[in-house]
């Protein structure tokens, strides 16, 4: 259930954005890599960006983690070279590695994707949220998580006062 979560917010947070996205994609294995799923596939109709995340809430070591997620994002590539085919020019391909269980690390990857943990990933949801006003640009209802964000951000000080706790 926690990765869904991760999944869920990360896929709302394209979608807003507006990438077309996809998220547990069945992937058949392909001669560069074998079959699996993929969490999110985004891609920018504007831009031609894709995004492929991988979400995890697991507390393996961190070489368990970059040896899963190295292959996880080797599908991933796959997968994209092979619906792109037809494209006029090759698409770029940001790989992010999403991780609900994790502290500040020193790196910056992880299996060769950037690594992501949830406080920046939040951090950078509600920053961009913090500018729409709820009375004017509230985030629409088929975005729960986004939307839920949004209140936080509006009312934060009331939320997050001292005397005002329970």
């Amino acid at each position: 259930m926690g990765a869904n979560y991760l999944v869920q917010l990360a896929a709302e947070w394209y979608e807003f954005q507006g990438y077309f996205v996809l998220r547990n994609v069945k992937v058949a294995g392909t001669g560069k890599a074998g079959g699996g799923e993929l969490d999110v596939l985004a891609q920018h109709p504007t831009s031609g960006e894709f995004v492929h995340v991988e979400a995890s809430m697991d507390s393996d070591s961190w070489e368990k983690r970059d040896k899963r997620f190295r292959a996880k994002f080797r599908v991933g590539q796959a997968h994209v070279e092979a619906i792109a085919r037809g494209f006029r020019k090759k698409p770029v391909l940001r790989q992010r590695a999403l991780l609900g269980y994790a502290r500040a690390a020193r790196r910056r990857t992880l299996g060769g994707g950037e690594l992501v943990l949830i406080p920046g990933l939040l951090h950078e949801i509600i920053d961009a949220l913090s500018a729409r006003r709820l009375d004017r640009r509230i985030v629409p209802e088929h975005l729960p998580l986004l939307r839920t964000l949004q209140f936080v951000s509006e009312y934060r000080d009331d939320l997050f006062a001292r005397d005002q706790l329970f």
